[in-house]
């Protein structure tokens, strides 16, 4: 097994629970391959006792009876115990419930959505399955995990059943920038990371499948341009795992959205829908699916967060899929990009850059740190837009950070492979002059960047800060 990287603060506070004096009903969720599964595993390690029941991938001919012939093929591997077949959940949960009377216990039911998936009545008998028997274990720990994010919000988080019921919830996100770099040696450069960051993200499972021994461009192609990479397929598996449903909607909005961050309207233009129809509930559980992210502008002079809001692509390894993989399948199951140059796929540069903006976006605790803010001296910090109208020009900035003292830090993210030269200054400035803020204020102006600017642009001294995200990588 791959050693376990990360999730110090998700271990610390599970670890906190075992110090209770009752039993605990934990929720995990996340997106496929974030690490639920081996997160609980690595917590199990304390544990006297694991027992971890998984159901089966939610194809259309599996029923709820395969399911139930699944689960007791696992309890029959894991309790020792002779096969016996159940016609229900609820004896298959009993049988359960006589296996964890006593002792210091971790029970995982894993995808929980495709395990109940047949049975209307799964989940009141997954209540009853607590309150009758797990939670009278003390020292009992109850871990319900999934993918399917807006299932387990709708059914489980939002469900009345299971209010007061839920010790914890832990929605794993990607892992830190710090944490990223550790399934590399040291030897290995900061860019070199970055550009395979820029294709899987923080995602676990895509950076143990990392070869450390070639370089960036060959792990680029043995995983998405070769017949059989895993990110070739993975695709195809994602929407139709998490929502459970048709998936094919889903991937015209993500599509929309790969070429950059969109406002609802817009959206709904160019897919040519009607404002009004489910384009909210689609857009609401991408978000809770941890694939696009919903940032809102707001009002420098109160504070307020503003209606206006806009959608991007929050998921390195979607936006890559769609833009590169997706359009060049029988190519790529040809292997015909086996002699290819990666650095020559159209747009590589611009969509570099977008990757990039997500890295460091996704990783703003430690601009933070750099800047020396602490969280509670915010008062706001997202990409920042302000439309134009009759009063003021439109303007668009990166990432900006207002905060209690009246600063404003306007940060400038730029991905390049050469050096940055002066003109970034101007281009800064430009956006400065048109945003709209009360007097009293001041702006500090930060470039944010990898590879390096020029001595032209130190010389300058025009950035209040100019932070180099290789930095977090070493």
């Amino acid at each position: 097994m791959p050693k376990f990287i990360g999730r110090t603060e998700a271990l610390e506070r599970l670890t906190a629970l075992t110090k209770k004096r009752t039993a605990s009903l934990i929720v995990v969720r996340g997106r496929r391959r974030i690490g639920k599964s081996r997160l609980i595993e690595e917590f199990g390690k304390s544990f006297d006792t694991f027992y971890t029941f998984s159901g089966l991938a939610p194809e259309a001919e599996v029923s709820m009876q395969d399911q139930l012939e699944e689960f007791a093929r696992q309890f029959t591997q894991q309790c020792k115990v002779p096969y016996a077949p159940y016609n229900n959940w609820s004896d298959a949960l009993w049988a359960v419930g006589q296996q964890i009377k006593s002792g210091k216990i971790l029970l995982l039911f894993d995808e929980i959505s495709w395990m109940g998936s047949q049975d209307p009545a799964f989940l009141g008998k997954i209540k009853n399955f607590w309150d009758l028997h797990a939670k009278k274990n003390d020292k009992l720990i109850f871990v319900i995990c999934g993918s399917a994010s807006s299932w387990i919000e709708k059914n489980i988080l939002s469900s009345t059943g299971f209010v007061g019921r839920i010790s914890l919830t832990l929605t794993l996100q990607e892992l830190a920038l710090e944490d990223c770099s550790k399934f590399w040696p040291k030897n290995i450069s900061a860019y070199e990371k970055l550009k395979v960051l820029a294709i899987t993200g923080g995602i676990p499972k895509y950076l143990e499948e990392i070869d450390p021994k070639i370089p960036a461009e060959e792990n680029i192609k043995r995983l998405c341009f070769s017949n059989g990479g895993i990110l070739v397929n993975e695709f195809k598996h994602i929407f139709s795992d998490l929502f459970l449903h048709e998936s094919i909607f889903y991937k015209k909005i993500v599509e929309v959205l790969a070429t950059g961050a969109k406002e609802r309207q817009e959206i709904c233009k160019l897919l040519e829908i009607d404002p009004g129809g489910r384009i909210s509930e689609y857009l609401s559980e991408l978000e809770l699916a941890g694939f696009i992210t919903r940032e809102h502008t707001w009002s420098i002079t109160s504070g307020a967060t503003s209606k206006l809001s806009k959608y991007r692509l929050s998921d390195n390894y979607l936006r890559f899929y769609l833009k590169y993989i997706d359009k060049n399948i029988t190519k790529i199951n040809l292997n015909e990009y086996h002699a290819k140059s990666i650095a020559l796929l159209p747009e590589w540069d611009t969509i570099m850059g977008l990757q990039f903006e997500n890295l460091v976006l996704n990783n703003r605790h430690l601009l933070y740190q750099a800047l020396h803010i602490r969280s509670d001296e915010i008062i706001s910090a997202n990409p920042f837009y302000q439309n134009k109208t009759y009063k003021s020009p439109g303007c668009q900035i990166d990432f900006m950070i207002q905060t209690k003292f009246g600063s404003l830090y306007i940060g400038e993210i730029k991905f390049s492979k050469n050096i940055i030269g002066e003109s970034i200054v101007d281009e800064v400035q430009k956006k400065i002059d048109s945003l709209v803020f009360p007097k009293g204020y001041s702006c500090r102006p930060v470039l944010i960047h990898v590879n390096g600017v020029s001595q032209d642009v130190i010389d300058r001294d025009y950035f209040t800060n100019i932070i180099d995200v290789a930095k977090f990588l070493e």
